[in-house]
Formats: structure tokens, C-alpha cells, sequence
């Protein structure tokens, strides 16, 4: 497979393009990777877009404008599989060009599953499992700025050209250990739209300490953590531009009504004041709080009994995970076992394979 430049809008790339489009179509596996940047964006640039087939890597330029409407048919049927290394900010950020990309296999998720490190980088798998050493001195390139170097390109096409090689060892070792449903399942989840964007409705999921906030104050925290969110996704800024946690935690405590009591607040700056005041202050009248607020609670200490609980399931799923050869996060994380030891029951452990493996475990021991 050789080195080619990336795909733009130039006349001569047509043709490429649409061979590429035919021959992903009919390719028993796409792989697929992405470069984009979100430091001053709610949504990611895409930058660009790496695509393999056994037969051959393109890179293809979406700031050079070519029409990527061809490779839409072949990256939504459900054949062929679709690799991908770490993908949900991927998926992401392909969404508004392809929609739903599926069905995916995550070369991360297998090799997890299979008994490696949860977060394993690419190149540090491909080392593991085929031998070869990648170089990764562009890791923190800009990929917007152009022209594209030989160097960054190389860098670019290796991160799909062993995705096919990997996929194949990968199930070798999931069959191996009888884990391949695992993956199934896993795939199926990672393909839900609902796990790519953040509901407005459940923006407040994100901020620390809304459990210790008194009933109005935790009414409030939601309300401004929604406005927040749907504020950042219209303007397409990030969300800490927008209002950060300090500011959304100010409003919060102090809950202020009026214009000096917002100018009052140290973590808002004049701008914010300027161009958001109004709106915050409409937000404070829709959520009917009291003439005045309970007094703001010390931070509680940990519930003894809670946490002895959490302890103790976390002996349990770290044993298990040593006996299976996996990660102990991969089966539980701590946010699960609180949320089991509450007497919750609607918990991401409780459900699929990890229900036989840890689950059934867990709430034996409560």
C-alpha cells in the first residue's frame, strides 16, 4: 500500500474518491481513524479522515471540500465491519457527515477484553501483537494547518493500515478465551447513539458535589448545567467558555436575583454579566426558589457504613478481575459499586456479561 496525497476537491480526486467509495463497499473491512481538533469548539473539526481496506490506505482531506457524500453508503451499511481504535470520539465526530458508523469493532475494547491494559494505546498494541514499532512523534501535530508533511501523512496512514491484522489476532484471543459475545455486546453499546452526546437534561450528571446541595440548590444546578450545555452546542464554543464550574458554582450557592448580586459574584467576569446576565436571571425566576436558601451545608463526611460497603465490593472485583485476567475499571467502576451499595439497581455492572461475571457476585455480598 502505498503513500499517496490526501483526497481534496481537485478534479483528479473525483475518481479516486469513488473507487475508494466502490472498493470500501465491497471490502470485508474498513479501517477507519480520524484527526480533529475541539480546544475552541463544542464539536470537533474534523481534519482529516484515514480509511484502509486490505488493499490500500487514502487519506481524505475534509477541509480541501471534497464531497464526502460517496463513502457515506459504505460506512453506514451494516457490512463491512468497521475497525476503529478508541472510538467514541471518532463516532462523534463523524456523526454530522455519516451518521450512525456501524457496526464497529474497537481494537481498544478487544484488547481489554482480552486480558490488556483498559485504556492501551494503538501503537502500543500494534507493537504487542504484530512486532512493529510506530512512530508517534505527531501525536500533538495541528492537523488543520496545511500543507500536510510526507512525515505527518506516514503517521496518519499507520494508524489505520494495521487495524485489519490487528482485528484478526484480536479474535483470535477473544475466541481463545471464550469472550467474543463480550465483545458483542460491547460494540452494540458503543454504537448507541445515546453514549456519543450529552443530553442537556443530563448535563448536571458531570458536576461534583450536586449530592451534598440541598433540594432548591440542586434544582438549580440542573437547570444551569442544561442551559449551559445548550448554550455551548448553538454557539459551538466549549462549555468552560461558556460558564465554567467556578461560575456555575457561584450562581448555585449564592443564587443571586438581581444585577448586583451577579456583579457581586467574583467568578463571573463583566462580560459573562453583559451578554449572559439576562438570561440567568430570567433562569433564577423559572426556578421558583425560596425568598431565601438554606444555609449552605458543610462538606458532609463519608457515610462509614457506605463506604465500608464500596470497600468490600471493591475486594470482590478486584479479586474476580485478577482470577479472569482483566482490568478491575473494565468491570466495575467505583460510581457502580456506590451506586449498588445505595440499593440502586439500574447499574451498568447488572447488566449483559458483566452481570454473570461480577454482578451476581456483588449483590450476593450486599
Amino acid at each position: 500500500m502505498n503513500l499517496i496525497e490526501p483526497i481534496t476537491d481537485s478534479p483528479q480526486d473525483l475518481p479516486r474518491l469513488q473507487e475508494l467509495a466502490a472498493e470500501m463497499a465491497a471490502a470485508p473491512y474498513i479501517g477507519l481513524d480520524t484527526e480533529f481538533l475541539r480546544e475552541r469548539t463544542y464539536r470537533a473539526q474534523l481534519c482529516l479522515l484515514q480509511l484502509s481496506t486490505p488493499s490500500r490506505c487514502e487519506c481524505v482531506d475534509p477541509l480541501g471540500n471534497p464531497d464526502l457524500t460517496a463513502l457515506r453508503p459504505a460506512l453506514a451499511a451494516p457490512t463491512p465491519v468497521k475497525i476503529m481504535h478508541a472510538a467514541r470520539q471518532d463516532l462523534e465526530v463523524l456523526w454530522p457527515l455519516f451518521g450512525a458508523v456501524k457496526p464497529i469493532f474497537d481494537t481498544q475494547v478487544a484488547a481489554a477484553l482480552a486480558g490488556m491494559p483498559a485504556q492501551v494505546g494503538y501503537g502500543e498494541l500494534v507493537r504487542r501483537l504484530l512486532g512493529v514499532e510506530l512512530d508517534k512523534s505527531h501525536t500533538r501535530t495541528d492537523w488543520s494547518r496545511r500543507p500536510l508533511s510526507p512525515a505527518q501523512l506516514t503517521y496518519a496512514v499507520d494508524d489505520v493500515r494495521y487495524l485489519g491484522p490487528l482485528r484478526d489476532a484480536l479474535l483470535e484471543l477473544l475466541d481463545k478465551r471464550g469472550r467474543s459475545q463480550w465483545m458483542v455486546e460491547e460494540m452494540q453499546l458503543l454504537a448507541s447513539a445515546d453514549n456519543l452526546f450529552v443530553d442537556p437534561e443530563r448535563a448536571h450528571e458531570r458536576l461534583k458535589g450536586l449530592n451534598e446541595l440541598d433540594p432548591d440548590r440542586q434544582r438549580l444546578a440542573r437547570m444551569l448545567a442544561a442551559w449551559r450545555e445548550r448554550r455551548a452546542a448553538e454557539r459551538n464554543r466549549p462549555r468552560a467558555w461558556i460558564l465554567d464550574d467556578a461560575g456555575l458554582r457561584a450562581l448555585v450557592n449564592r443564587a443571586p436575583r438581581d444585577l448586583p448580586g451577579l456583579q457581586e459574584l467574583v467568578d463571573l467576569t463583566p462580560g459573562f454579566i453583559e451578554n449572559s446576565g439576562a438570561d440567568i436571571l430570567s433562569l433564577m425566576h423559572e426556578a421558583q426558589l425560596p425568598a431565601v436558601l438554606a444555609p449552605l451545608a458543610g462538606r458532609s463526611r463519608p457515610d462509614p457504613v457506605l463506604s465500608e460497603c464500596v470497600k468490600k465490593l471493591g475486594t470482590i472485583t478486584r479479586d474476580v478481575a485478577t482470577a479472569l485476567e482483566l482490568s478491575p475499571e473494565l468491570l466495575a467502576t467505583r460510581r457502580d459499586m456506590e451506586q449498588l451499595a445505595r440499593g440502586e439497581r439500574d447499574v451498568g455492572l447488572l447488566r449483559g456479561w458483566r452481570r454473570a461475571v461480577i454482578g451476581e457476585a456483588l449483590l450476593a455480598a450486599l
